[in-house]
């Protein structure tokens, strides 16, 4: 008996290392992250201090960018999306809008809204996709750069190879067409490809912003607020830390595996030479960019991809948690099958930083970490239950982890105030500090559920993305 007893301790005490070794291990690269993407963001703020976006905007060398922006039932959001989009700081791009067999009422607003018409215009695609049913142009003038193509569905994916086979610029911009984008977007986007030095830029992308409750008048975000509900407001936070202390660091190291699907430009001919946007995975955004990357490093062509701190974009968050939890199951889905298509990359000192650093971190720290999370919750309470886990290292090891997730999301919000600032109230301020400590014990289970939830519909084999209804953004 004392023998079984000594081994129930020795195994318990095993499973403690491993579980802090893990939470210190996690804890740690999130600190260096965040030291890494404070320091090129200082560094970025005081390179562009000076830079003048009107010279890039006269300029007869910025880059012809053609935006990609796919439909699915974005009646309510529709209208105000395509106007910004129309009415950006840019000479010279035009806007494509997909509308991948929307079965609400999205072609009859467009048609009536930009005054559209059936117009025959040939392309030769070099992407297969889902078929064309109508290709549509304004008969007035302000709206020359608008081309709606009318699809049968196939996904986002789907929609925007089609984008990419309309494109007739050599970079586009693919943008979910509930977003709205500020107007200097464009000019900022497209910099990174003119400051290119003996390396190729396929890809740029920017920061993305939570919009809910923010006020909209005539496609433009002319009052910015933080979202009452909880939920929405909290992604706000998470959506600083993941941009301002995650992706920052990322870019400065060269091993971004992923630039938002709501909003990133691509060098158009890599992407189709790497395949365009699979229609294997619900997460088309990431896996492109592995793809992209992966084709550059296989073919030995030196390249880079920029990645832009100011807020570009404006997006509309899940405010329930049915949304949430189709969405947050929807990214680990896309994570688990982007990462199981490039499995040849774990630890292959071949792709460089990518296979030694950046795929192993995404497989260790955001693929697993929700399982590994769930089952140390699971046994660590049966162990207490069972008296095996002395009550006060249970909860000290609770409060640590606690207010290490509100450190973390207080050096996000801090960071913002320093840089751009854009929740200048004061009460807006303590509305995301308070949801800084409620987030742990509220937010995070949640969004574990969630992903457990995707692991659950991989298994199941479960497809494509489900309905996301939109509630429409607030309008003066």
């Amino acid at each position: 008996m004392t023998f079984f007893n000594s081994e129930i301790t020795f195994f318990i005490h095993i499973y403690l290392f491993l579980i802090l070794g893990y939470a210190i291990l996690i804890m740690s690269s999130y600190l260096v992250l965040a030291y890494l993407s404070t320091k090129e963001l200082r560094e970025y703020l005081k390179k562009n201090s000076f830079v003048d976006y009107n010279v890039l905007l006269t300029s007869e060398f910025a880059p012809k960018l053609s935006l990609i922006a796919p439909a699915y039932n974005e009646g309510f959001t529709i209208e105000e999306n395509i106007k910004s989009l129309l009415s950006l700081n840019y000479n010279n791009y035009d806007v494509i809008v997909v509308n991948d067999g929307s079965k609400d009422n999205s072609m009859e607003i467009l048609i009536k809204t930009y005054d559209l018409f059936l117009t025959d215009i040939n392309i030769h695609p070099k992407i297969k996709t889902k078929k064309i049913k109508g290709v549509y142009t304004s008969k007035n003038a302000a709206f020359k750069k608008l081309i709606v193509v009318d699809k049968e569905n196939g996904g986002k994916a789907d929609a925007l190879n089609v984008g990419l086979n309309f494109a007739q610029h050599p970079y586009v911009v693919c943008i979910d067409v509930d977003c709205i984008l500020d107007k200097d977007s464009l000019l900022k986007l497209a910099k990174p490809f003119l400051e290119s030095h003996g390396k190729r830029i396929i890809a740029t992308g920017g920061v993305v912003r939570i919009a809910n409750q923010c006020v909209i008048k005539n496609g433009r975000l002319v009052e910015i607020n933080i979202p009452d509900l909880l939920l929405p407001r909290i992604q706000v936070l998470e959506y600083l830390r993941a941009f301002l202390l995650g992706r920052m660091a990322w870019g400065r190291l060269d091993g971004l595996l992923l630039i938002s699907g709501a909003f990133g430009a691509f060098d158009k001919e890599i992407a189709i030479l790497a395949g365009g946007y699979s229609t294997k995975t619900v997460g088309e955004d990431m896996e492109l960019v592995v793809r992209m990357r992966r084709y550059m490093l296989e073919n030995k062509i030196p390249y880079s991809i920029s990645y832009i701190p100011d807020p570009l974009c404006w997006t509309e968050a899940p405010e329930d948690f049915k949304i949430f939890k189709k969405q947050r199951s929807r990214w680990m889905r896309g994570t688990i099958e982007t990462l199981s298509l490039h499995k040849k990359m774990f630890l292959n000192p071949k792709y460089k930083i990518l296979g030694m650093l950046s795929v192993p971190y995404w497989t260790l720290f955001e693929f697993l970490a929700p399982a590994i999370e769930f089952i140390g919750i699971v046994i660590t309470i049966l162990f207490f239950v069972c008296g095996l886990i002395h009550w006060h290292f249970f909860f000290l090891l609770l409060i640590f982890v606690y207010f290490f997730a509100v450190l973390f999301s207080v050096i996000a919000l801090y960071s913002e105030e320093r840089t751009y600032h854009k929740y200048p109230k004061q009460a807006d301020f303590f509305k995301l500090l308070l949801a800084a400590f409620i987030e742990p014990v509220y937010f995070h289970p949640l969004a574990v559920y969630a992903a457990i939830i995707g692991y659950k519909e991989k298994i199941m084999g479960t497809k494509g993305w489900g309905e996301m209804t939109r509630k429409g953004f607030t309008k003066k």
